[in-house]
């Protein structure tokens, strides 16, 4: 992949489509109190097959100070992000396909969460791309 298309994921467009904040709005969403929440949601930018046309990013979730990520449910995160109006990964992806210049974004799925650590787990979205 060539810098210029490194460029379109680099943090801090992903933090622009992504602001840290939206942890606290999910957790207010669900629980009525931002500070319930275990983990900070962060969009992080993984690799991009060019041959398969396949780019993977991750929701990481990053667990707070004085909190048990491991104690929360993070395994059925992918369904409820999906459908999660403030997550809303149809209007991330909208914007991300907007920043792809000479790609288009075709597709998107979820995969299962991963452990990425004992105070990181990730939940991985898939995009299928074609050249434009």
């Amino acid at each position: 992949m060539d810098d210029q298309r490194r460029q379109l994921f680099s943090e801090a467009l992903l933090q622009k489509l992504f602001p840290p904040e939206r942890a606290n709005q999910f957790f207010e969403a669900l629980f009525g109190d931002p500070e319930e929440g275990a983990y900070d949601i962060f969009l992080v930018y993984r690799w991009f097959d060019e041959e398969r046309g396949l780019i993977r990013l991750d929701f990481e979730l990053r667990q707070r100070p004085g909190r048990c990520l491991a104690c929360h449910l993070t395994y059925g995160l992918p369904e409820v992000f999906a459908r999660h109006p403030v997550i809303n990964v149809s209007g991330l992806v909208e914007k991300l396909n907007r920043q792809l210049d000479g790609l288009r974004i075709t597709g998107w799925r979820l995969g299962p969460t991963e452990e990425l650590g004992p105070a990181t787990h990730a939940v991985p979205l898939w995009l299928e791309v074609t050249e434009v």
